[in-house]
Parts: structure tokens; sequence; C-alpha cells
């Protein structure tokens, strides 16, 4: 804690053709909107630096980008599985792991939310138009600040607690998803084609995953800015 802001863990995103790691201004600028202070670490599989930052920051976003591999969840990778990053997701799971054994706020976006279930023991559905067609609007052309389709929030979740309505427009741009829910969560938004749109952990503070991309609908939707805020609260209070 920094002069009573969090610091918030951001999971770099890759760009392998450009040799390069590279960030969202929406992530960073949500978060210090929201009184927090963003850091970026370095894409690494290093376990002592992992562990640094598992001390030293208050939370984390699991962010969105390459499909979560299926080896995760014990699958060999169809041949509409997309672009895979082995360090990204041994790095990613590590800080999972690591923050939920610390009780540590959490929050996973879009592949983030993927590879929360796929790291707790639940799969991924590899290639959703092939393997679960619907009218569904689930990936969208930008702009992505705008509504895709609607999610329904699920009563007795913290996510309908927070936002106090009963369904939510969303943007949307994946096309992998969560198939077989894992153990350790509960859903608490669905799509209307029934498939799972946020997850969390009943018994931790903050473990949450959502499937669509705050860090870009943050400034036209006040229920994303809240679901941001609700993470550096959990932040605050670790």
């Amino acid at each position: 804690m920094f002069e009573g802001k969090p610091v918030i863990g951001v999971m770099p995103l890759l760009d392998e053709e450009r040799d390069s790691y590279w960030m969202l201004p929406g992530y960073m600028k949500g978060l210090e909107e929201q009184g927090a202070i963003p850091l970026m670490p370095p894409l690494t599989g290093n376990a002592d630096m992992l562990d640094y930052f598992l001390e030293s920051c208050d939370g984390f976003i699991l962010t969105g980008g390459q499909d979560v591999s299926p080896a995760l969840y014990g699958q060999e990778p169809s041949e509409r599985c997309g672009i895979m990053s082995g360090l990204r997701d041994c790095m990613d799971a590590y800080i999972l792991r690591g923050a939920v054994e610390r009780d540590k706020a959490v929050l996973g976006i879009c592949r983030g939310h993927q590879l929360m279930n796929a790291v707790f023991g639940g799969t991924l559905y590899q290639d959703l138009p092939s393997e679960a067609p619907s009218e569904v609007e689930h990936r969208m052309k930008p702009p992505y600040d705008r509504c895709a389709h609607m999610v329904k929030l699920l009563p007795g979740a913290p996510l309908h607690a927070l936002l106090g309505r009963e369904d939510l427009p969303v943007n949307s741009c994946h096309h992998q998803a969560v198939k077989e829910l894992a153990g350790p969560f509960k859903a608490m938004a669905v799509a209307t084609d029934g498939l799972i749109e946020g997850i969390y952990m009943p018994d931790r503070r903050f473990v949450w995953g959502v499937q669509w991309h705050p860090e870009f609908s943050y400034r036209s939707s006040r229920e994303n800015r809240d679901i941001l805020g609700a993470l550096v609260e959990a932040a605050k209070r670790r």
C-alpha cells in the first residue's frame, strides 16, 4: 500500500511478432481513476521474481490476449485454437495461485477469466463458433465501448449485489469461453445463450472473472467503473 493507494499488478500483454510487451491504456487509466497504482510486471517464469510481486502488490488483473493452452485442462489444441503463449500461461497461473493462497484481490478479464477456470480444474470451449454456435454476438467488431449483448446477473452473487440490477449490457470479443465450471467457482453472470460470463470464488474476498472488457468500456459504463472500483476496494482491505 502506497499512501493509502493499493498497488495492482496488471499482467503484461505480449506481441511475439514484434518481440515486445505492451499494455492497453484502459487497464491502467481505469485503475488510476479508481485510486489505485497500476504496475505492469515483466513477462517471466522466474519464481523468485513472481514471489516479489505477490508480496508487493495488493491485487492483480489477469488481462486478455492469447488463447489459454488446452494443456492446462488436459486437452490437445484443436485446429481452431488460436495463438498461445506458454510463458503467459505459466506466469498468470503462478500469480493466480499465489494470490488466491494469500487471499489477495484478483480480477480476470476475458483470457484471464478463462485461465482462472482452467487453472482450478474447469475446461474451455476452444472455439465457440464451431463448438457452441449461437446467435449472440460474442466477437464484436470495434469500437469496443458499446454493447454487444446482455448478460444476466445471478441473484445472490456479488456482482448482482454490487450493481443492484438484474442484467447488464456488455461488450464482447472472444472465441473461447468457460465450458465446464471449475469446482472452486460459482457463476455470477450468464449470457442469454447460457454461456457463463462471470465467475467468483465464494471462499475468497475477491476473486472474480468477467468475460467482457471493462478496460474498453469503463469510461462509458458506470457499472464497469464499479467493477474496477470493487477490485481496488478489496485490494485496500487485504
